[in-house]
């Protein structure tokens, strides 16, 4: 800042160091896109009301008091009267107003702080408590309605509204004023006032416009309209002036401290029983969204005409991951995120949800390497799977459906699982109250959030939990390092228990699994056994239509027996080995073939019990013979239809050989979305970003600087190449007038190198490049 006072703010920042407007570039992203050509285009870009919107949204409860107060104190603000007005510590006042002033929000002299235009007509009884200042609310009201009012108090009109909007403010910032008229008032009026000035709430009336005067006031409403004390917003909402809630708190921002927030209810847990619950969950996550997406891959949904997942496909995937909905919207919405799904064209040429080819590769990786993947795609994701099933604009809100983004989903995320960092090792939140006092404190850090984002606090904890980042209501050691921008795989690997590589079959055709299996195994039961149960073992029951998927993919009878022969600890029981021959020896009796289709089988029996079953008519089914059945249903729906009575169908080619090698798994392409990249890397572009505006900032000031010493004055050709090369020979700057192929003119501050064939090669200061420029287009030269 330069030692004298600025007058404006363009000024202002013109004395700023580079580092400082690079912070501010960095805090306020949308004032460089694009890059302001000067300081005066940053100053007017800081000053307009959707970019002071946007940093508003990133202010605490206690910035916005001090800004709310910077506004409310008018000409008088300085940061001594800052710090005596707002309830809260010196240090951290002092501290609130710093942050304010690198925002741009606030801005001048310690003595002489004055908020950004777009601030006052901002900030309202939402934002800070504090309630619309007086001018604000009276400056539609016309000059009669404040000239009342000033005359009714014991004051004369100027006859100018500004004059008198500022005279009225300043009647009713004093403390004393506004006693002697709450004096005035009965005990009912007195109530009132308290409770609107306390609570920060409009009152209703239909009489917010009449004019009453002191003398004629009956009700509690006309009393305080009478006196300034309530000042109408509209025809029928009232409010308490910011400046009249300013003396009632005898001149201060509120009745209690606002030093900092709420801090959450937490209690005390082991630190290494949190790491073991939230590893638990972890490995639990990626084993599921393994199981999900490899049955998407043989039998996909359908995408919705609106896009999204439908509500039943929606409840199948729930069964299949044996969890609620949510959980099972949770984890479709982070294969998502990941690139792991997506959506892509079926075999009948329906549009599905597919894995992608990236799925192999993560299947192939890693558990521990897998599950860091998924998270950080949560982590970055600004879709709140907590939404889904939940009523938006009349309808429910679909899993992976587009309305489903929510700008501001990564920022609580983040503010959340930040707080659960901040607490001590072996602190975790109370189980009864902890995410109620979460919920409050992230309110104080971020109050300008839309009320639905506290449901995000508590849906945030509680999806963390499932992904395996918090355990037992604690943040663990692999969560912490997701956090801190570190490599949360390594700190999750030791903390995953060993995969085994046996069950332990049972003569009831169970098989229990004594702890995490190794992928193969684990993919081989998936497709021979259903999983009856979960927990510290898993527990799979062999039946015949499992062990029929098996044969349905390609499998022999031989093989069969060999994996269940390999994944055994002890002896196969001689029921699981019956089980596996029964199979073997019915499947593939039945063979179907499309004539429309045909179905043959040696078995004259067969064919006459499945022509006469009552299930099958939906088949319409013929017989041709006494070895063959048509039907005219083609083969892609006779056969799972086949299946679904209970037979045992194999396909035959047209050369008479059974067809049973396994379908390839469907895929997608995957989304051409952002790639999920570290927040170290991305705040370390964003600076090398705003640094190289800044750069060119400076550039553009001194511009700004060169134009401003006098017009451009028309210059021959001659003595154009004569300054030039004299800059050349110099190495020194010069500003030109360029004219483009469009033929507008632009101004540049250049280092010229060489001038050759009518071409001048120079480093441009702005664009940081070397460039070339047409000699006969450059209007004008003039040494910097």
């Amino acid at each position: 800042m330069t030692s004298a006072a600025p007058r404006t703010l363009a000024d202002q920042l013109r004395g700023w160091s580079d580092e400082r407007l690079t912070a501010l570039l960095v805090a306020r992203p949308d004032l460089a896109n694009p890059a302001p050509h000067d300081s005066s285009q940053l100053a007017s870009r800081a000053s307009t009301r959707a970019s002071v919107l946007r940093a508003l949204d990133t202010l605490d409860r206690l910035q916005l008091l001090v800004l709310d107060a910077a506004v409310a104190l008018g000409a008088r603000a300085s940061r001594a009267a800052l710090v005596e007005v707002v309830h809260a510590d010196a240090e951290a006042t002092e501290a609130a107003v710093l942050r304010l002033r690198d925002l741009v929000l606030l801005w001048g002299e310690d003595e002489d702080l004055r908020a950004v235009s777009a601030v006052s007509e901002t900030l309202g009884t939402q934002v800070s408590g504090l309630g619309p200042p007086v001018d604000q609310l009276l400056g539609s009201g016309g000059p009669e309605r404040v000239a009342a009012l000033l005359g009714d108090l014991g004051r004369r009109s100027s006859g100018n509204l500004a004059t008198d909007l500022r005279d009225l403010a300043d009647l009713l910032r004093r403390v004393d004023a506004v006693a002697g008229l709450v004096e005035e008032l009965d005990d009912d009026a007195a109530t009132m006032l308290d409770h609107l000035e306390r609570s920060g709430s409009e009152g209703v009336t239909q009489a917010a416009r009449t004019p009453v005067r002191r003398a004629d006031a009956a009700s509690p409403v006309e009393q305080l309209l009478a006196r300034g004390l309530l000042v109408p917003r509209d025809a029928r909402h009232v409010v308490v002036p910011r400046e009249v809630g300013l003396a009632r708190r005898g001149g201060r921002t509120t009745h209690e401290p606002v030093d900092g927030p709420p801090p959450p209810v937490t209690t005390s847990r082991s630190a290494t029983l949190v790491d073991r619950a939230a590893a638990g969950a972890a490995y639990e996550l990626v084993h599921r969204t393994e199981l999900l997406l490899d049955e998407w891959s043989a039998r996909p949904p359908t995408v919705l005409r609106q896009g999204g997942l439908g509500v039943r496909d929606l409840k199948a995937t729930a069964a299949l991951l044996h969890a609620d909905e949510r959980v099972a919207a949770l984890l479709v919405e982070t294969a998502s995120a990941a690139g792991l799904l997506a959506q892509g064209g079926t075999d009948g040429l329906d549009v599905a949800w597919l894995p992608t080819h990236a799925y192999d590769a993560w299947r192939a990786a890693p558990t521990a390497e897998r599950w860091a993947v998924l998270v950080r795609a949560w982590w970055s994701s600004a879709r709140p799977a907590g939404y889904v099933g939940r009523p938006m604009r009349g309808k429910n809100v679909n899993a992976l459906a587009p309305e489903l983004e929510r700008p501001w989903a990564v920022e609580t995320r983040r503010r959340v699982l930040g707080e659960l960092a901040g607490l001590p090792r072996g602190t975790v939140l109370d189980p009864a109250a902890g995410v109620e006092s979460l919920v409050e404190t992230v309110a104080w850090l971020r109050p300008r959030l839309p009320s639905s984002a506290s449901a995000l606090v508590g849906w945030t904890v509680e999806e963390a939990s499932v992904l395996g980042l918090v355990g037992l209501g604690g943040l663990s050691t692999h969560g912490a390092a997701l956090v801190a921008g570190e490599d949360p795989a390594a700190a999750l690997a030791p903390l995953l228990p060993t995969p085994v590589d046996h069950v332990l079959l049972q003569a009831d055709l169970t098989a229990v699994a004594p702890g995490p299996l190794e992928d193969a195994l684990a993919r081989d039961l998936a497709l021979l056994a259903e999983v009856e149960s979960r927990g510290g073992a898993t527990v799979y029951r062999f039946t015949e239509r499992s062990v029929r998927r098996a044969f349905d993919v390609g499998w022999s009878a031989v093989e069969v027996h060999d994996a269940i022969n390999r994944a055994a600890r002890n002896e196969v029981p001689q029921p699981l080995t019956y089980l596996v021959d029964d199979v073997a020896r019915t499947f593939g009796t039945v063979r179907v073939g499309a004539a429309e289709s045909f179905l043959r089988s040696d078995d004259e029996a067969a064919l006459a019990a499945l022509l006469h079953d009552s299930a099958a008519e939906s088949l319409r089914l013929r017989r041709l013979a006494p070895t063959v059945l048509i039907s005219d249903l083609p083969l892609d729906l006779l056969l799972p239809r086949l299946r679904e009575i209970g037979a045992a169908p194999v396909v035959e080619g047209p050369d008479g050989i059974v067809r049973v090698a396994g379908r390839e798994p469907l895929r997608a392409r995957g989304p051409r979305g952002r790639p999920v990249v570290d927040p170290q890397t991305v705040a370390e572009r964003d600076a090398t970003r705003a640094a190289a505006t800044v750069t060119a900032l400076r550039s553009g000031d001194r511009v700004s600087a060169v134009r401003s010493t006098g017009a451009p004055v028309k210059q021959s050709p001659a003595f154009t190449l004569a300054l030039l090369r004299e800059a050349c020979e110099a190495e020194s700057s010069v500003w030109i007038g360029y004219v483009d192929g469009d033929g507008s003119v632009h101004d540049r501050i250049i280092d010229p190198h060489r001038v050759e064939g009518g071409w001048l090669r120079a480093f441009d200061q702005r664009s940081q490049q070397v460039a070339s420029y047409a000699v006969h287009r450059i209007s004008s030269v003039r040494p910097c």
